[in-house]
């Protein structure tokens, strides 16, 4: 397992987050957003500036953290149609980046969890879109139709496409007030299906704490995880700050200075904390 962390958790200042990454020993990155500009609006310049800056420093981008799919259920063509562009635009942004995993969402929901809605309209949009360049990742959000592991496996069951699996944040789980299944949810994944982990710590359904001092057991699903064969990335996504606690939006829409301000000590104690805990099991 590679540890590797969402830059814009650290700073908007791409340099300073290699720095800490380099110092740190963290090889990969996540990209969600850089210099103030949101994921969705990073140019193909942009991209390919950050890609280089990355490979000047030997670290690797393991994924894109796009919006697509953070949104309402599609109830219209035109919904669909601004679906299938942000998601082809997503995937360029990945070639730019020198990256092959696209982070997706599975719509906002409206009471419990509807993965049958869900694993329709994306089908409907992946049937439009090309995706043979890229895997796509789609997260156990805590607002969407598939906040837990069981449900990010029911999806991509629903949707059967070799390129598409889960991306695994357990600390989403938890926040969403569906926080009891034994290691995170993880048994209810099979191995094949995952394809990259979220890594932060919730304290119940009220805030994101220092790692190692939230309801998640990281040291024991990192064993699993190791003992399940896992060789993939563990990106640390802190969402905790020592001086404040990030907002609803702040956590709906992360990116620009209202995720990155007071980053970059929170994140390089939980940098510190994810190393220790990748060598125990190393």
């Amino acid at each position: 397992m590679r540890p590797c962390i969402l830059t814009d958790e650290i700073s908007q200042d791409l340099d300073e987050a290699l720095e800490i990454c380099d110092r740190q020993g963290f090889t990969a990155i996540e990209i969600r957003s850089v210099w103030n500009t949101p994921p969705n609006e990073l140019t193909l310049r942009q991209c390919a500036d950050i890609a280089a800056r990355a490979a000047d420093r030997s670290i690797s981008i393991a994924g894109f953290a796009s919006p697509v799919f953070k949104t309402e259920l599609p109830t219209s063509a035109a919904d669909l149609t601004r679906c299938q562009s942000l998601l082809a635009s997503s995937i360029e942004q990945c070639a730019a980046l020198g990256t092959g995993m696209v982070r997706v969402f599975s719509f906002f929901r409206d009471g419990a969890p509807d993965v049958q809605a869900a694993a329709e309209a994306i089908d409907t949009v992946l049937n439009k879109v090309p995706t043979d360049e890229v895997v796509v990742a789609i997260e156990t959000g805590t607002r969407t139709n598939t906040p837990t592991a069981a449900l990010g496996q029911q999806l991509v069951d629903a949707l059967s496409r070799l390129n598409v699996g889960v991306l695994w944040d357990p600390g989403n789980t938890v926040f969403a007030g569906f926080g009891d299944g034994h290691l995170g949810g993880l048994p209810d994944l099979r191995p094949g299906s995952l394809l990259h982990v979220h890594v932060k710590d919730p304290r119940g359904t009220s805030g994101y704490v220092e790692l190692g001092q939230g309801d998640l057991p990281w040291p024991a699903i990192l064993a699993a995880l190791r003992e399940r064969g896992y060789r993939g990335h563990v990106s640390l996504e802190t969402h905790w700050r020592k001086e404040r606690v990030l907002t609803a939006r702040e956590r709906d829409e992360p990116w620009g200075e209202g995720i990155s301000a007071g980053g970059r000590e929170a994140s390089e104690a939980c940098m510190a904390m994810l190393a220790s805990w990748l060598k125990d099991v190393a």
